[in-house]
């Protein structure tokens, strides 16, 4: 079982960057694959982005493609969501979740998670 907690939130202006930060306990942490989903206001949560256990593959959504980027370090049981040109259409509360499995594929779909974070508002101003 591993949990995790998101940091990093904040406002910035559009065209701006923001790091997001998902750090997880538990010693098995290397063994998870991690995703990034966000919520904005009156919608459903959606997939953002997500990195397999190594870091070796990651995958996301064509809205972001090219301006996020998901890494991990897993000495320090932490992944990461880079967040640059930040677009207004982009403020949304931003969830970090964990799924067991060691291989190259990527999980999309939400139910694919098992743990999930209480999430990090991020706002974009135009």
């Amino acid at each position: 079982q591993v949990q995790v907690v998101e940091s990093g939130g904040g406002l910035v202006q559009a065209g701006g960057s923001l790091r997001l930060s998902c750090a997880a306990s538990g010693r098995t942490f290397s063994s998870y694959a991690m995703g990034w989903f966000r919520q904005a206001p009156g919608k459903e949560r959606v997939f953002v982005g997500a990195i397999n256990w190594s870091g070796s593959n990651t995958m996301y959504a064509d809205s972001v493609k090219g301006r996020f980027t998901i890494s991990r370090d897993n000495g320090k049981n932490t992944v990461y969501l880079q967040m640059n040109s930040l677009k207004p259409e982009d403020t949304a509360v931003y969830y970090c979740a964990a799924t067991f499995g060691t291989t190259y594929y990527v999980p999309g779909p939400m139910s694919r998670y098992d743990y999930w974070g209480q999430g990090t508002q991020g706002t974009v101003s135009s």
